[in-house]
């Protein structure tokens, strides 16, 4: 199955038939000493720290992987109004919370 996943309110050309409840996927990820250490050296000349960019990048796609098997789970065929939350459970750890509207398609 091939989800479709938009973050308008409409599916382009498609008619919704019925909204089948909320998809979501969540991922908490704990910062690594080692990871850490590198950023923190990075931090002394500023700019971008990469390894942290690469932490959330791949964070942000497992929620959305994880949002997407949801939605085909409740029997979907798209998923609109899609949105990304983030937040902090902890020190040194953060949550990506991937979120959207399944819907059936006509």
């Amino acid at each position: 199955m091939s989800l479709i996943v938009t973050m308008s309110d409409t599916v382009p050309g498609r008619e919704i038939d019925c909204v089948v409840g909320v998809a979501r996927g969540n991922v908490v990820r704990a910062r690594f000493f080692g990871r850490d250490f590198v950023a923190g050296l990075r931090n002394l000349v500023g700019g971008e720290v990469p390894e942290y960019t690469k932490l959330l990048s791949e964070t942000r796609e497992q929620a959305l992987d994880r949002m997407v098997r949801h939605g085909e789970e409740l029997g979907a065929d798209a998923i609109i109004t899609f949105r990304l939350a983030t937040s902090t459970v902890m020190e040194g750890t953060a949550e990506i919370l991937a979120y959207g509207t399944a819907v059936k398609l006509k």
